[in-house]
């Protein structure tokens, strides 16, 4: 293996080896379903994805978990506002969450776990912690973590533990705990309130219990990594780590990778600063699911992203670069000698883009030698270089890299068979050389947002930006 990755940890790149030869196990934080997400939240899922994609396109066996939270105090407040349940509620947007990350490309996790449906797991949790004297009941019933008892508390977060928390997403606090640094495992019942009878009293869990249950369950006491957006480093993953490590006595991540947040001009994206954007709303727009996904992914995860329309036009152009050559190269007939220097072409992109992607997932050298081979490819093209069996050779090379980047068009990007009919009948209309109808169709095309192209190899058409 030469993947290197930055473990927030250790605060350095460093080599990885899966815990298992051959198989990694990673587990991302995924969505609290209470609303839509937006596309900064998906940025944290793309990094994920192209971290699952890259390492399968290496020949390693992948299992990756991400959670849905459908438990949670805005998912509460938002039901009772609407006068639903939260089943209801969480299940709409976990549905809507789900069509988004389709729309971006996003490879469906092995598993996508909902927090009510693992109760008992974080219950033998805390179980165990209550037991080995890391937790304490309140007279609420509520059960805490006590981060006394557990001295490495704080080092994933680079904090000192006798520090105030800072930040807390959960109450700060209507309970009575015994250290305000505290956080809650479990939350005594409340009136108005979903609650599970379960072995250590009526209640519902706490949101950072969730995660450790659920990554165990499905991946073991120990895994590979573990991903999320910087703002997950503290509290959310400190106390996983805690609360899993006080838990098992195992180490539970190997390595912790984060990403930067998507920026909209010089703030962060965020529901609380009102400048979000959701998916739906930006492909209404007219922008390509392919291109959206592109602009998400076209930094490193580690950097900040600015995201606006100049990345979507920058995007868009380079999606529409793509979707040309394979093109040009679908359309290309050449029954000339094959092009001897082809295979150290291709030789050459991989390993520039292998290097790029091994070295901490670093996308742009990756995307740009994808790039630089598309101009490469279009130049041999107009120097008819290339035979007929290179041009397809150059496909295959194109969506073998593509594995990794899924931005390429697939089969779904295909043209419906009603515009493909026309662009047959304009092909054989040119073929009788009766250029009025293929004018006309031509024009009927352009109506329908297809442009065509005439060409020495014969037509080729693109979608209208």
């Amino acid at each position: 293996m030469t993947i290197k990755l930055h473990d927030t940890m250790a605060g350095e790149l460093r080599g990885f080896v899966p815990l298992e030869p051959g198989h990694v196990r990673i587990y991302s934080c995924g969505p609290t379903v209470y609303g839509p997400a937006h596309v900064g939240n998906f940025r944290s899922f793309l990094v994920a994805d192209l971290l699952v994609r890259y390492l399968r396109y290496q020949g390693l066996r992948v299992t990756w978990v991400m959670n849905v939270t459908d438990i949670d105090d805005r998912i509460i407040n938002g039901a009772r506002a609407e006068g639903t349940t939260i089943g209801e509620l969480s299940e709409r947007y976990r549905q809507l969450f789900v069509s988004d990350m389709r729309q971006l490309g996003i490879v469906t996790p092995n598993f996508m776990p909902k927090a009510t449906d693992n109760i008992p797991q974080m219950v033998a949790l805390i179980q165990t912690l209550l037991d080995n004297g890391h937790a304490y009941r309140t007279e609420d019933g509520s059960i805490f973590f006590r981060i006394a008892s557990w001295p490495e508390y704080g080092r994933l977060a680079r904090l000192d533990p006798e520090g105030m928390r800072v930040g807390e997403r959960v109450e700060a606090d209507d309970y009575a705990k015994d250290d305000v640094r505290d956080f809650a495992l479990w939350k005594g019942p409340k009136p108005d309130e979903p609650s599970w009878e379960t072995s250590i009293g009526p209640g519902r869990p706490g949101w950072h219990i969730e995660c450790s249950a659920m990554s165990m369950r499905y991946l073991g006491q120990s895994f590979d990594i573990h991903t999320g957006g910087v703002d997950l480093i503290f509290p959310h993953h400190t106390d996983e780590m805690a609360q899993s490590e006080a838990g098992t006595g195992k180490r539970f991540v190997a390595y912790w990778l984060h990403n930067a947040f998507l920026q909209m001009g010089s703030q962060k994206m965020s529901k609380s600063l009102g400048n979000i954007e959701r998916v739906g709303d930006v492909l209404g727009r007219g922008v390509s699911q392919r291109a959206l996904r592109l602009a998400l992914i076209s930094a490193h995860y580690r950097m900040s992203l600015s995201f606006g329309e100049d990345s979507l036009q920058a995007a868009s152009s380079a999606i529409d670069r793509l979707d040309a050559l394979l093109v040009a190269l679908a359309a290309y007939r050449n029954e000339g000698p094959d092009d001897a220097t082809l295979p150290a072409l291709f030789d050459g992109t991989r390993a520039t883009f292998e290097a790029a992607l091994d070295d901490d997932l670093n996308i742009s050298p990756a995307l740009a030698a994808l790039f630089d081979l598309i101009r490469e490819l279009n130049r041999r093209i107009d120097a008819r270089a290339l035979s007929t069996a290179d041009a397809g050779r150059a496909v295959d090379f194109v969506r073998d890299l593509d594995r990794v980047l899924a931005i390429a068009p697939t089969a779904e990007d295909s043209l419906e068979p009603e515009l493909a009919k026309l662009l047959d009948e304009r092909a054989s209309a040119r073929a009788a050389k009766d250029w009025a109808a293929s004018d006309r169709l031509r024009n009927v095309l352009a109506e329908r947002g297809i442009q065509v192209e005439d060409t020495r190899d014969g037509q080729r058409w693109r979608r209208a930006e």
